[in-house]
């Protein structure tokens, strides 16, 4: 791997988007097999198709907004921008190949170009958001739309990229920008200072606060917009959202942790112990407030009266994932999660099957999307719960290989769903690259950029 194929893929990446090449554009086609040992030659068959199609093929040059390298979330004209959301796993995958430093660290810097954009227009309050998306074909419409931002795993995908390639000019320009838009987030999101995160946006759309998370998840159907409950300033609107979370307080956690464990390795003691400051008192707000013994999981609650909202959502595993839940609430996370609430054909289905808004094949109502699968089966695996992990992972990648690469499932049959070869579905090989999986078994060749199991 080190001068041979995956070599050669890269500098025929850096000559396509700009960068400096070791090897002629005219480069032979290149075989991706070659990163990747399993004795299932259908794996590496996959591992080639997405790495082809939802990772190094979403690279794209500087375009109108995106003054830098960028990556893609859709395919052809769908979803023809940089996502947080998407981004963060694909260049998790993209930092497996070597010499694409330069390229990760535009992409990242796409992120921050838009902080100093957008601080620029702003009032201080609103200083430091970074967008759900950066549209590069509507360059003249950032600071109108999207007005709001998204599921906050930049400091997941930033610590994934340094385990994979040690670049640390990478994490020297990014700790302070995602240090400001973790501060961004609290402070607009966390409204009462409670430690639970709601949704919102600048606009006052409501359906532009539910983009900030699984756009249409069941228990964001009661929502409301109102003022920020103290601050009276001139221009203030109906902003911020009446229901808090447990998926988005619970990525925020995890991208907390992230860019604790980073500032630490930088040696910055301070920046850790604020980042800490922060995960105590919200690990210890969504154990209070939003454990629902009954259910077996973590529920969203009314922002003001803290009254739970009595529906479980793919949001509801995400506490796993960021450590939130004690071992005996884990423990129960596992019982429930072998119920008929949750045990689909394919799983795991965006709302509890016993809901009367489940439909198999519904946009983050009944549906699969591989990338929550990925984070969940983690989450279990961090807490000793490998059998389950390895049933998720596993019925992930073999739908994958029976039904191919798209943006989500039916839970039921497992057909495909949305946009195909989605960036974010690249996490079918993720699962096996982290060890998730039992029956389908996917290895780098290389060691050395292999991440450690969960």
């Amino acid at each position: 791997m080190q001068t041979g194929v995956a070599g050669a893929m890269a500098s025929l990446l850096l000559s396509r988007w700009g960068g400096t090449a070791r090897a002629a554009p005219d480069a032979p086609a290149l075989d991706l097999k070659a990163l990747f040992e399993s004795n299932d030659p259908q794996l590496l068959s996959l591992a080639e198709e997405v790495f082809r199609h939802c990772v190094v093929g979403k690279v794209r040059p500087p375009e109108g907004s995106a003054k830098r390298r960028w990556l893609q979330a859709g395919t052809g004209d769908a979803f023809y921008g940089q996502w947080i959301w998407d981004a963060m796993f694909e260049v998790d995958l993209l930092a497996i190949l070597p010499e694409q430093q330069e390229i990760i660290r535009d992409i990242f810097q796409n992120y921050w170009d838009f902080q100093e954009r957008w601080n620029a227009k702003r009032p201080d309050y609103a200083h430091d958001m970074v967008a759900c998306m950066i549209e590069p074909k509507r360059p003249d419409m950032w600071n109108e739309y999207p007005v709001y931002s998204q599921i906050p795993i930049l400091g997941w995908g930033l610590e994934r990229v340094f385990t994979r390639n040690g670049d640390k000019e990478l994490l020297r320009q990014c700790l302070g920008p995602l240090e400001k838009f973790h501060d961004w987030y609290w402070r607009e999101r966390d409204v009462t200072d409670g430690g639970l995160i709601a949704v919102g946006t600048y606009s006052g759309n409501i359906q532009h606060a539910r983009y900030e998370t699984f756009d249409f998840e069941c228990n964001l159907d009661d929502l409301k917009l109102t003022p920020h409950p103290t601050r009276k300033g001139t221009g203030e609107g109906n902003w911020y959202g009446d229901i808090c979370l447990p998926g988005n307080t619970a990525y925020l956690i995890d991208s907390e942790r992230s860019l604790a464990r980073l500032a630490t390795l930088t040696g910055d003691s301070a920046m850790a112990a604020r980042r800490q400051a922060r995960i105590d008192k919200s690990v210890a707000a969504m154990r209070q407030h939003m454990w629902d013994e009954e259910s077996g999981t973590f529920l969203a609650v009314n922002r003001d009266t803290l009254a739970k909202i009595r529906v479980a959502t793919i949001g509801s595993w995400m506490p796993l994932m960021a450590e939130v839940p004690t071992p005996a609430m884990a423990k129960r996370m596992a019982e429930a999660f072998m119920t008929d609430h949750w045990q689909t054909p394919l799983p795991i289905p965006t709302v509890d099957r016993q809901d009367k808004r489940w439909v198999s094949d519904s946009y983050w109502r009944g549906d699969v999307w591989p990338a929550p699968n990925y984070q969940v089966a983690g989450g279990f695996a961090r807490h000793g719960y490998r059998e389950i992990a390895a049933d998720i992972a596993d019925k992930t990648v073999a739908n994958a290989l029976k039904n191919g690469i798209n943006e989500h499932y039916d839970s039921i049959t497992g057909k495909p769903l949305g946009v195909p070869y989605n960036g974010m579905t690249c996490t079918v090989i993720t699962m096996m690259l982290d060890g998730l999986t039992t029956q389908h078994t996917l290895k780098l060749k290389n060691p050395a950029r292999q991440l450690s199991k969960p």
